[in-house]
Protein backbone atom coordinates (compact mmCIF):
# COMPACT_ATOMS: atom_id res chain seq x y z
CA UNK A 1 0.00 0.00 0.00
CA UNK A 2 1.39 3.49 -1.05
CA UNK A 3 2.55 5.88 1.83
CA UNK A 4 0.19 8.80 2.17
CA UNK A 5 1.60 11.95 0.40
CA UNK A 6 1.31 15.61 -0.18
CA UNK A 7 1.55 16.62 -3.66
CA UNK A 8 1.83 19.34 -6.10
CA UNK A 9 1.68 20.05 -9.77
CA UNK A 10 3.61 22.44 -11.46
CA UNK A 11 1.04 22.21 -14.59
CA UNK A 12 -1.08 20.14 -15.57
CA UNK A 13 -0.63 16.88 -16.66
CA UNK A 14 3.05 16.12 -15.50
CA UNK A 15 5.34 14.79 -17.30
CA UNK A 16 8.21 14.42 -14.92
CA UNK A 17 8.09 13.13 -10.81
CA UNK A 18 9.89 14.56 -7.98
CA UNK A 19 9.76 12.13 -4.95
CA UNK A 20 10.77 13.27 -1.79
CA UNK A 21 11.49 12.22 1.67
CA UNK A 22 11.60 14.16 4.49
CA UNK A 23 14.12 13.79 7.09
CA UNK A 24 13.27 12.18 10.87
CA UNK A 25 10.52 13.47 13.10
CA UNK A 26 9.04 16.17 9.96
CA UNK A 27 6.24 15.05 7.28
CA UNK A 28 5.45 15.55 3.95
CA UNK A 29 4.37 19.25 4.20
CA UNK A 30 7.86 19.74 5.50
CA UNK A 31 9.63 20.58 1.96
CA UNK A 32 6.51 21.47 0.24
CA UNK A 33 7.40 25.49 0.78
CA UNK A 34 10.29 24.49 -1.33
CA UNK A 35 8.74 23.79 -4.51
CA UNK A 36 8.02 27.60 -5.58
CA UNK A 37 11.51 28.93 -4.69
CA UNK A 38 12.72 25.67 -6.62
CA UNK A 39 10.75 25.38 -9.66
CA UNK A 40 12.17 27.08 -13.22
CA UNK A 41 9.19 28.36 -15.37
CA UNK A 42 11.70 26.49 -18.50
CA UNK A 43 10.98 23.59 -16.72
CA UNK A 44 8.59 20.65 -18.06
CA UNK A 45 5.01 19.61 -16.02
CA UNK A 46 6.32 18.27 -12.89
CA UNK A 47 4.72 16.54 -10.11
CA UNK A 48 6.10 16.84 -6.44
CA UNK A 49 5.60 13.45 -4.18
CA UNK A 50 6.18 14.44 -0.53
CA UNK A 51 5.64 11.06 1.43
CA UNK A 52 5.13 10.71 5.11
CA UNK A 53 7.06 8.28 7.18
CA UNK A 54 5.47 5.73 8.92
CA UNK A 55 5.32 6.81 12.99
CA UNK A 56 7.49 4.32 14.60
CA UNK A 57 9.22 4.82 18.08
CA UNK A 58 13.03 6.05 17.72
CA UNK A 59 15.87 4.72 20.41
CA UNK A 60 18.33 7.76 20.09
CA UNK A 61 14.82 10.39 21.18
CA UNK A 62 14.09 7.69 23.77
CA UNK A 63 12.01 5.89 21.81
CA UNK A 64 9.54 8.82 21.27
CA UNK A 65 7.17 7.42 18.36
CA UNK A 66 7.67 9.87 15.63
CA UNK A 67 7.08 10.00 11.46
CA UNK A 68 10.68 7.82 11.04
CA UNK A 69 11.80 5.96 7.46
CA UNK A 70 14.24 3.57 10.13
CA UNK A 71 14.91 3.31 13.68
CA UNK A 72 18.49 5.00 14.75
CA UNK A 73 19.71 3.26 17.73
CA UNK A 74 22.74 5.93 18.25
CA UNK A 75 24.35 8.84 16.99
CA UNK A 76 26.78 7.72 15.09
CA UNK A 77 24.00 6.65 12.65
CA UNK A 78 25.83 3.04 11.68
CA UNK A 79 26.10 0.67 14.46
CA UNK A 80 23.05 -1.52 14.95
CA UNK A 81 21.40 0.03 11.61
CA UNK A 82 17.49 -1.01 11.51
CA UNK A 83 17.88 -3.34 8.76
CA UNK A 84 14.65 -4.38 8.81
CA UNK A 85 13.14 -0.38 8.94
CA UNK A 86 15.75 0.46 6.16
CA UNK A 87 14.63 -2.35 3.50
CA UNK A 88 10.81 -1.55 4.41
CA UNK A 89 10.92 1.83 3.32
CA UNK A 90 13.24 1.37 0.08
CA UNK A 91 10.11 -1.29 -0.40
CA UNK A 92 7.65 2.05 0.31
CA UNK A 93 9.65 4.08 -2.01
CA UNK A 94 9.52 1.27 -5.03
CA UNK A 95 5.95 1.36 -4.37
CA UNK A 96 5.75 5.39 -4.95
CA UNK A 97 7.57 4.90 -8.24
CA UNK A 98 5.65 1.90 -9.51
CA UNK A 99 2.63 4.53 -9.25
CA UNK A 100 3.77 7.53 -10.89
CA UNK A 101 4.62 4.73 -13.66
CA UNK A 102 0.91 4.08 -13.35
CA UNK A 103 -0.08 7.92 -13.73
CA UNK A 104 2.07 7.84 -17.14
CA UNK A 105 5.49 9.34 -15.48
CA UNK A 106 8.55 6.65 -16.72
CA UNK A 107 11.13 5.83 -14.58
CA UNK A 108 13.94 7.80 -16.93
CA UNK A 109 11.73 10.78 -15.29
CA UNK A 110 11.17 10.37 -11.77
CA UNK A 111 13.88 12.33 -9.54
CA UNK A 112 14.42 10.67 -5.92
CA UNK A 113 15.07 13.28 -3.64
CA UNK A 114 15.74 13.48 -0.03
CA UNK A 115 17.09 15.57 3.82
CA UNK A 116 18.84 13.11 5.54
CA UNK A 117 17.18 10.10 7.09
CA UNK A 118 14.83 10.60 3.59
CA UNK A 119 18.24 10.68 1.91
CA UNK A 120 19.44 7.86 3.19
CA UNK A 121 16.55 5.74 1.87
CA UNK A 122 16.78 7.91 -1.30
CA UNK A 123 20.43 6.72 -2.38
CA UNK A 124 19.32 3.34 -0.95
CA UNK A 125 16.59 2.56 -2.73
CA UNK A 126 17.46 4.38 -5.74
CA UNK A 127 20.60 3.09 -6.25
CA UNK A 128 19.38 -0.87 -6.30
CA UNK A 129 16.61 0.24 -8.11
CA UNK A 130 16.26 -2.21 -11.69
CA UNK A 131 15.04 0.58 -14.15
CA UNK A 132 17.44 4.00 -14.57
CA UNK A 133 16.49 7.14 -12.56
CA UNK A 134 16.55 10.69 -13.86
CA UNK A 135 18.74 11.63 -10.84
CA UNK A 136 18.77 11.40 -6.90
CA UNK A 137 19.21 14.51 -4.39
CA UNK A 138 21.16 13.82 -1.37
CA UNK A 139 20.83 16.44 0.98
CA UNK A 140 23.23 16.21 4.49
CA UNK A 141 22.91 12.72 4.88
CA UNK A 142 24.70 9.34 4.05
CA UNK A 143 24.12 6.02 2.81
CA UNK A 144 23.07 3.40 4.72
CA UNK A 145 23.17 -0.28 4.50
CA UNK A 146 26.54 0.67 2.77
CA UNK A 147 27.88 -3.30 3.81
CA UNK A 148 25.60 -5.28 1.49
CA UNK A 149 25.56 -1.99 -1.04
CA UNK A 150 28.06 -3.18 -3.45
CA UNK A 151 26.32 -7.01 -4.13
CA UNK A 152 22.70 -5.22 -3.89
CA UNK A 153 23.34 -1.88 -6.29
CA UNK A 154 21.46 -2.10 -9.97
CA UNK A 155 23.72 -1.64 -12.84
CA UNK A 156 20.76 0.00 -13.90
CA UNK A 157 21.47 2.97 -11.75
CA UNK A 158 25.27 2.57 -12.26
CA UNK A 159 25.55 5.92 -14.13
CA UNK A 160 22.67 8.10 -12.72
CA UNK A 161 23.53 11.52 -11.40
CA UNK A 162 23.81 12.66 -8.04
CA UNK A 163 23.45 15.41 -6.43
CA UNK A 164 24.58 16.03 -2.58
CA UNK A 165 24.58 19.16 -0.63
CA UNK A 166 26.14 19.06 3.02
CA UNK A 167 26.74 21.29 5.69
CA UNK A 168 29.90 21.85 6.96
CA UNK A 169 28.60 22.52 10.43
CA UNK A 170 25.87 19.74 10.63
CA UNK A 171 25.83 18.26 14.32
CA UNK A 172 23.37 15.55 13.21
CA UNK A 173 25.27 13.54 10.50
CA UNK A 174 29.25 14.98 10.04
CA UNK A 175 30.38 16.15 7.17
CA UNK A 176 32.92 13.37 7.44
CA UNK A 177 30.11 10.82 7.49
CA UNK A 178 28.62 12.33 4.38
CA UNK A 179 31.89 12.70 2.93
CA UNK A 180 32.95 8.68 3.66
CA UNK A 181 29.70 7.65 1.33
CA UNK A 182 30.56 9.92 -1.09
CA UNK A 183 34.36 8.00 -1.69
CA UNK A 184 32.36 4.92 -1.64
CA UNK A 185 30.15 5.99 -4.20
CA UNK A 186 33.07 7.22 -6.45
CA UNK A 187 35.09 4.59 -5.90
CA UNK A 188 32.77 2.58 -7.72
CA UNK A 189 32.42 4.65 -10.44
CA UNK A 190 29.05 7.24 -9.74
CA UNK A 191 28.32 10.46 -10.66
CA UNK A 192 28.42 12.82 -7.83
CA UNK A 193 28.19 16.40 -7.71
CA UNK A 194 29.13 17.09 -4.12
CA UNK A 195 28.51 20.59 -3.04
CA UNK A 196 29.15 21.71 0.75
CA UNK A 197 27.24 24.97 2.56
CA UNK A 198 28.35 26.96 5.82
CA UNK A 199 25.49 25.68 7.42
CA UNK A 200 23.99 23.46 9.76
CA UNK A 201 21.62 20.38 9.41
CA UNK A 202 19.80 22.26 6.83
CA UNK A 203 18.98 23.44 3.79
CA UNK A 204 20.17 26.99 2.15
CA UNK A 205 19.22 29.49 -0.49
CA UNK A 206 22.61 28.77 -2.59
CA UNK A 207 22.04 24.89 -2.12
CA UNK A 208 18.64 26.11 -3.88
CA UNK A 209 20.24 27.58 -6.55
CA UNK A 210 22.43 24.69 -7.41
CA UNK A 211 19.74 22.49 -7.02
CA UNK A 212 17.82 24.01 -9.62
CA UNK A 213 20.94 23.99 -12.26
CA UNK A 214 21.54 20.61 -11.81
CA UNK A 215 17.64 19.91 -11.84
CA UNK A 216 17.48 21.58 -15.13
CA UNK A 217 20.23 19.59 -16.91
CA UNK A 218 18.27 16.54 -15.65
CA UNK A 219 14.58 17.68 -16.76
CA UNK A 220 15.91 18.23 -20.52
CA UNK A 221 15.00 14.80 -21.62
Amino acid sequence: MALPTVETETAAHPTHSVIWLHGLGADGNDFAPIVPELVSSAWPALRFVFPHAPVRPVTVNGGMPMRAWYDIAGVDLVSRQDEAGMRASIASVETLIARENERGVPTSRILLAGFSQGGAIALAAGLRHADRLAGIMALSTYLPLHESFETERNPANAHTPIFWGHGTADPIVPLTRGVASRDLLQSLGYAVAWHTYPMPHSVCGEEVLDLRQWMTARLAG
